[in-house]
């Protein structure tokens, strides 16, 4: 949880998932042009398929960048990019990050979670039950201090960086 007291700001991931996975919602139209190929390899990888590993700790503790689509899981009627677009925008992010960026300004400039610019993204320890499937796979085959590739769940495509 953050620091400085009161109290801690609902954490999206940490809603209780459902023991099925639940698939996102399907976009309209794909999108047209050079980014076509791009997002849909993108899309690919944010959906690739982990499995819990044997060893794996208990709880990790995390921090992650959620980008939202139109359609998703607590998406803000404002948010009207398609999820191409996000998937795409959260790939942008993460070249950022291997490039060396601050995560806490890459949380400022692209993460849609609320409250998440004031805790650096900070979702806390958690435990494999407290988070959706696809966010738990990826969070918790993570070594200390790595960044997963994108990850789709039904709140949108996140980066997951494991702190402890």
């Amino acid at each position: 949880m953050a620091c400085g007291g009161g109290t801690p700001e609902p954490v999206t991931p940490a809603e209780k998932a459902p023991e099925k996975a639940v698939e996102a919602p399907k976009p309209e139209a794909a999108p047209a042009g050079p980014d076509a190929e791009k997002a849909a390899q993108c899309i690919a990888t944010a959906n690739a398929q982990r499995a819990k590993f044997s060893g794996e700790p208990p709880k990790v503790t995390v921090k992650h960048i959620l980008v939202r689509y139109k359609g998703t899981k607590n998406a803000d009627a404002s948010i009207t990019r398609t999820r191409e677009e996000a998937c795409l925008r959260a790939m942008e992010a993460r070249d950022k990050l291997r490039e060396g960026a601050d995560f806490d300004e890459m949380v400022k400039e692209y993460s849609e979670e609320p409250g998440a610019a004031s805790r650096g993204g900070s979702v806390g320890e958690i435990e494999r039950s407290m988070v959706v499937k696809n966010f738990a796979d990826a969070a918790f085959e993570l070594s200390v201090n790595q960044m997963s590739d994108v990850v789709e769940t039904e709140f949108g495509f996140h980066l997951i960086v494991r702190s402890q």
